[in-house]
Order: structure tokens, then sequence, then C-alpha cells
């Protein structure tokens, strides 16, 4: 039986199937084989019995993509949910959740809720200014007037769809516009500390009408590009990639180098987009540290045969084989 991963929470997963909903574990050569299981995927179920709606998960199905944060597969398009104030438009954290698109191969669409505040028509025009001649699509909205509404229905539309975005900036509040029947839980931004709180606690893939689907996640605000080597990180930014190939040194950071074809065309880049890229190369800079100069080999408790992971036997778990039995009589005699 095959199903499709909607819902992760504890040790639990739920799954859609033909049969209807199961609640699963996953089976015990999976955790050894360390294989992560995403909301999203689709998996092959071990019913436990005819009348049970409980089952294991035995086997996790070939993925098209993946986003590691928040861990979502098999997803179509990502809408990355910004507010315009109340938080304050952070710049960073938007160029963040882009980067982090544009690495996996994922269309973002940039939505910039909060579309009712007055006096933001200075934002709103930067907004368009920087993202716009990117090729970004952009739409603005107000879960409380019912701004833009359709057109982001739109976008939802026979669509798996990831909302992303810092906590606060009215993901809930947007679907809850969109059907209202769902009723997800919001909360006010904080006075205090300006900062939205966490309403969603988990991943959720939430069926809507028009055969859309989207995946409610909770606010994050700690992706870092603690993963990738910093001459990786300029391909990550439309404006900067296809200047690269000009500059003098292959290995070119457009920080201060001679002949550096970026920071001769600087004046193209917004400052807000390359103040991002220094400082995502200078969290690159300290994996590219961590790699040369702390690794410390440790044994696995996994391999790979024929692309696929198995467990390791300990030395003293595994048996001795004939072949090798024979060989230790053999330097006896």
């Amino acid at each position: 039986m095959k199903g499709h991963i909607f819902k992760i929470h504890s040790d639990f997963y739920y799954v859609n199937t033909e049969e209807g909903i199961f609640e699963c574990k996953i089976r015990e050569i999976l955790k050894k084989q360390k294989e992560q299981i995403f909301v999203g995927d689709y998996v092959e179920l071990e019913q436990l019995n005819f009348d049970s709606k409980q089952a294991f998960i035995s086997k996790v199905l070939k993925r098209k993509n993946y986003i590691p944060r928040p861990k979502v597969a098999n997803i179509d398009r990502v809408i990355i949910v910004s507010a315009i104030k109340e938080p304050d438009l952070d710049f960073e954290q938007l160029n963040r959740y882009l980067c982090f698109c544009e690495y996996y191969n994922l269309h973002p669409v940039l939505c910039f809720n909060k579309n009712d505040l007055e006096g933001e028509e200075e934002i709103i025009s930067k907004i368009k200014s920087i993202y716009e001649p990117l090729g970004y699509d952009i739409i603005f909205t107000s879960a409380i007037e019912g701004n833009g509404i359709n057109e982001f229905k739109a976008y939802l539309k026979d669509k798996i769809t990831v909302l992303c975005g810092s906590s606060g900036v009215g993901k809930s509040s947007l679907v809850n516009a969109i059907c209202p029947n769902l009723n997800l839980k919001t909360k006010q931004v904080s006075e205090k500390t300006e900062r939205g709180t966490h309403t969603t606690r988990h991943c959720e893939i939430i069926k809507l009408e028009d055969n859309a689907q989207i995946v409610d996640t909770p606010g994050f605000s700690q992706l870092r590009f603690d993963f990738l080597m910093p001459a990786e990180v300029g391909g990550l930014f439309r404006e900067i990639a296809p200047l690269e190939d000009d500059c003098k040194f292959s290995d070119c950071l457009h920080e201060q180098e001679t002949g550096c074809n970026v920071l001769a065309n600087i004046d193209k880049i917004d400052e807000t987009r390359y103040s991002s890229y220094l400082q995502f190369v200078k969290e690159a800079k300290e994996y590219k540290k961590q790699v040369t100069y702390g690794g410390k080999k440790t044994e696995t408790r996994a391999k790979f045969v024929h692309n696929k992971q198995i467990t390791k036997i300990s030395s003293k778990k595994r048996q001795i084989s004939r072949k090798k039995t024979n060989q230790n009589i053999d330097k006896e005699i």
C-alpha cells in the first residue's frame, strides 16, 4: 500500500492513502539506515492488520525535490511570506530564503503581507526596485483587508506549496483568509520584542479547494550557509552569478580582490543584497575552516552498497566466514 505523508508529530507519521488516513511508525531497519523522512514523502506501508488504521512505513519512494528547513519533500512551489511592517521587513532574512530556494532549484514567489498598513509606499517601492528586475514573482496581500488574496489563491491552484517565513508575518492568517473553516491559530506580534511568536508547531499539508495543498510550517530564522564553500555563494544571487565569469581569478569572492568584475559593477547591485552576500560568504568561510582544519575522521555506522545505505555490523558480532576459517586452518597447518 502506498501513501503520502501529510503530517509528522512526535514519532508518528500520518499518511493519506486510498484506504484512508493511517497513523504510522517507521520500520527499525529505516532507523538503523538513518533514513530521513519528510512531510510530503511518498511511502510504502505495511498494515498491522486488516481492521487497523495503523501501519509501518517500510520504504520511502524517490523524491523529485526537498528542502531541509522546513523538512518538506516533493513540493511544486515555495511562497516566501514577509511582513511589510510589524515586524519590520528583514532583507537579509528574505535573501536567505531566496538563496536557499536557488540552491535547491525551487521557484520562489515573494509574498509581502500586511499591505493594509499606512505610510509604507517607500518600502513597497524599494521592494519592487530590488526584486522585480531579478525576475521574482511578487504579490502584496493583506489577510485583514483581503487585498491580493485572489492572486495569492491563484498561485496555490493544483500545486503543493510551502509557505515559509519568520514568525508573526501572517502565514496562518493568509491561510485563514482563503479557508476560514480551518481557523488556524494566530497571535499578535510582541510589542516588547517586536517579533512574532510560534503559532504553528509542526509541518502539515493542508488540503484546500481547487486541488490546492499548502504546507503550513513553524516560523524559523536560524538558516545558515554553513554547508557550502565560499566560492559557491555567488551563484545563488541572480545579479552576481552572470558577472562572476569575467573576474580575473576563478576563486574570486568579490570582497576586495584585484580585477573583480562584480566590484567593478557594484553600482548595479542593491546594497542590501550585497550586504547579505558578504554575510553568507562569512558563514561559508567558517564551514571551510571547519572542514580544512577541524576534520577528525570518525567511523560511520553505515555504508553504501549498490547505491543503498545499509547498517554496518560490528566486528565483534560479525560471524567469521567459512573461507576465513579455512584460511586460518591452512596457516596453522
